[in-house]
């Protein structure tokens, strides 16, 4: 019977790191594996930042069917995994690897997580990573899977300098999992409900096993389905953890009806941010967390957030002239230099704590979350209205963490309709509920007025600073002012 093409890409993606600053996140990990990811945009969220990845969509098929997905082969108008433009061939996908390094000499990470499941295209996989290994020694090679492949294919993979994996993993138990699959296809048939969810789970516990103890790096992606897996999936970060995965992305469910996945369509409802935030938090004291995740489209190019796939479709991509070797050595330079910029910026946030010769904020002071509009650089350095997603940061005592990234239909489009721009602006204040403060480059009269009858106070005022410490120095300024008031109002220290 042949494999057939089904759907299990939502959780498969680019996607990783960030609880706190990345000295936070890696400093306990052995230098050796720091290097290894200290330039890869999806396991550091310092790295998003700077360096960029892509992902090159070779793997149609799919073993697995989940109750989230729904893939879409011809189109650009939506960013979720499981959406490609193009299918590609092995060879084609490493001619627009090739392309896109040379043009985006930031790039550092190559993916293949879909719009199926890699493993359940081995020859296709395979033979891309086989290629690239030869032809792009300097690109990481990175693989997203659903795990149920999994353990026959740990001994190929370590043999193409792949040393970092995601597995989509949103449960260990099969009672749960049969509400999420509702069937795999395992040993040429298919098996529904506990059975087959047990099945999946069994394999992807002995993969992660398998990796680990060759010293594979792995990421495990959840997808938080409220009512479903979301007080489950503290279970799962434990026990992956005791496997070995260093790094946990729980994200949330896409479930909008127009997508056409079975909750979609069913009205499962996706979590609200801070449903996410505070199970990301429950999490967050068993590993690692990821929360800069941007669940990206299987043909994504360019940095976190942003789209540059139509830029390079194999229509333009077969003009272009190439010299890899010389966009190597350009390559390497540019990311010598940026690897310094983080470290220096490491060095003197160091956590973004108040500094030692200064009073210290104190500590009953309750904490603020603060939206920060950015095209990247890791400063403040977009326009309110030209802004697509705002990254979210929580200020408090303990100093500046990253938190999430909630989308927004762009405000500033050039559209003279008035109806439509409303629409996108009152979107944008709905996202970013919760947030006390929002940072941008500029603001224009019209959006300042709205969000301040919203309670959210716009900020111009620390264009092209480093984000942490604009938000910790708008946080002082919050405390100096009155707006946040610890236990004994007790200002004194700050004053």
């Amino acid at each position: 019977m042949e494999l057939e093409v089904i759907d299990e890409t939502q959780a498969s993606g680019c996607s990783s790191s960030g609880c706190g600053s990345t000295e936070d996140q890696l400093a306990h990990l052995p230098e050796s594996i720091q290097n290894k990811v200290q330039n890869h945009p999806c396991y550091s969220e310092d790295a998003h930042h700077y360096f960029a990845r892509m992902h090159v969509a070779v793997a149609p098929a799919c073993n697995i069917q989940c109750h989230y997905c729904n893939r879409k082969y011809d189109c650009s108008n939506e960013s979720r995994p499981g959406v490609v433009s193009e299918l590609l061939t092995p060879d084609q996908a490493v001619k627009k690897v090739k392309a896109v390094a040379a043009n985006i000499p930031q790039m550092t990470v190559l993916g293949i997580a879909g719009p199926g499941d890699p493993l359940a295209n081995p020859e296709r996989t395979f033979d891309t990573f086989r290629m690239l290994s030869e032809q792009t020694p300097d690109i990481k090679l990175c693989v997203s899977t659903n795990g149920l492949a999994l353990p026959d294919a740990v001994e190929e993979l370590s043999k193409h300098n792949i040393d970092h994996v995601t597995i989509t993993i949103n449960c260990v138990d099969p009672e749960i999992g049969a509400k999420i699959y509702p069937w795999i296809y395992w040993n040429g048939r298919r098996i529904r409900g506990v059975k087959g969810a047990k099945i999946l789970i069994e394999q992807q516990q002995k993969g992660l096993q398998m990796l680990t103890d060759r010293g594979i790096l792995v990421k495990v992606n959840s997808v938080m389905i409220p009512g479903v897996n979301d007080s489950h999936l503290k279970e799962v970060s434990q026990i992956v953890k005791s496997k070995g995965a260093f790094l946990h992305n729980v994200m949330p469910l896409i479930a909008e009806a127009e997508h056409g996945t079975f909750y979609g369509v069913m009205g499962q409802r996706s979590p609200e941010p801070e449903e996410l935030q505070n199970l990301q938090d429950e999490c967050s004291g068993d590993m690692n967390m990821m929360r800069h995740c941007r669940q990206c489209r299987a043909d994504a190019v360019g940095l976190l957030g942003e789209d540059r796939g139509e830029e390079f479709t194999m229509e333009k991509i077969e003009e272009m002239e190439i010299d890899y070797e010389a966009a190597m050595e350009k390559r390497a330079v540019i990311h010598e230099g940026i690897i310094e910029e983080l470290e220096e910026k490491r060095a003197r946030i160091a956590g973004v704590s108040i500094p030692s010769d200064e009073p210290s904020i104190p500590q009953d002071t309750r904490p603020v979350l603060m939206a920060v509009a950015t095209a990247g650089g890791g400063i403040i350095n977009q326009h309110f209205g030209h802004a697509t997603e705002f990254l979210v940061y929580e200020a408090s005592p303990q100093g500046v963490r990253f938190i999430s990234h909630r989308k927004v239909d762009q405000y500033c489009i050039g559209n003279d309709t008035c109806g439509e721009k409303e629409s996108a602006l009152d979107g944008s204040i709905r996202a970013l509920k919760g947030c006390e403060s929002v940072l941008c480059s500029k603001i224009g009269f019209e959006p300042w007025g709205m969000l301040e009858e919203a309670g959210i106070q716009p900020n111009g005022e620390h264009a092209m600073e480093p984000i942490e410490e604009a938000v910790m120095a708008v946080y002082e300024e919050m405390i100096l002012s009155g707006a946040i008031k610890n236990e004994n109002n007790d200002l004194s220290a700050l004053a």
